[in-house]
């Protein structure tokens, strides 16, 4: 057990919280948060291993639309594999330091993208499918986060609800079976890390069915925003942290980026909550976006 138990399961309770309400989001608040007092190296491997479990569980819960969109997914999946090979390499061979801020600087813009509310649909993901899925590859073995990408390009394929459901299952077990296997083979399944599983699940255990309850009372965008708001302040703190520690900027110097995403992160809240139809033409997105899962495929 590491000394940070109490910590661990506080992050991971409120990451499978949001999880369990919107779907997503369990890596990308976990992450930030647990690299405040873990390395990459030690993480990573804990989460993937879970994840591998959790992923086959939905693609087994909608196993009967496997065979409608296996083919569509395939350049996505076989795209995984050199981006995770890579992704392990740069885990396993950069300092540890380094990794941390490179992370947080990946996380940063994904956060900050949908805190804005910003959604472009992807075009062309069959043509785009191996390169998409060698970038994908990349950041979830690196950084254990592929969801939030996936979800934007798989729901402008047009899957009816169930095949995308099958699909997001599909690809992320493939990345997180993939991603086990190569950090086994680079020697990263280490005690330290399988010592992390059992101080995760509980959280997990408890944390998604909370969510699921939540999202029947809380607006889904609104809740999405929130979540995403204290996302960006521990990135950024995290982003300030690393500056000081590895001496980029000097001194406390290095905390006035963590305030100018503070008041970036401000102003979008702001725009959010006190612009009404802002706020409705998000919900309105999003919604559109959803019903994306409801219509046959094309």
């Amino acid at each position: 057990m590491t000394s940070h138990f109490i910590e661990l399961f506080v992050i991971t309770l409120v990451a499978a919280t949001v999880n369990g309400a919107l779907g997503y989001g369990f890596s990308s608040i976990t992450v930030p948060l647990a690299l405040l007092f873990l390395t990459n190296r030690v993480l990573n491997p804990a989460l993937v291993l879970i994840e591998v479990a959790l992923n086959a569980w939905v693609l087994w819960v909608n196993r009967d639309a496997i065979a409608v969109v296996w083919r569509r997914v395939l350049p996505i999946v076989i795209g995984l594999a050199p981006g995770v090979i890579v992704g392990t390499l740069i885990v396993s061979k950069v300092s540890p330091g380094y990794l941390k801020l490179a992370t947080y600087f990946i996380l940063l813009p994904l956060i900050l993208f949908q805190a804005a509310g910003y959604r472009r649909p992807i075009q062309s993901e069959r043509s785009a499918g191996l390169a998409f899925g060698g970038a994908v590859g990349v950041l979830y073995s690196v950084t254990t986060i592929s969801g939030p990408p996936l979800a934007v390009a798989l729901s402008n394929q047009g899957f009816a609800k169930q095949e995308f459901r099958a699909s997001l299952g599909l690809v992320r077990l493939a990345e997180s079976s993939m991603t086990a296997i190569a950090y086994g083979t680079a020697g990263l399944l280490t005690p330290v890390s399988l010592a992390l599983i059992p101080q995760i699940l509980p959280g997990v255990v408890i944390g998604v069915p909370i969510g699921a309850f939540l999202i029947r009372r809380i607006r889904p965008e609104t809740f999405r925003r929130i979540c995403m708001s204290f996302d960006a302040w521990i990135v950024a703190f995290g982003i300030s942290t690393q500056f000081r520690d590895l001496k980029i900027i000097p001194g406390n110097s290095a905390y006035l980026v963590m305030a100018l995403v503070g008041l970036i992160d401000i102003w979008l809240l702001y725009r959010f909550f006190s612009a009404p139809a802002y706020r409705e033409r998000a919900h309105a997105t999003v919604a559109k976006l959803d019903s994306v899962g409801s219509r046959p495929a094309q």
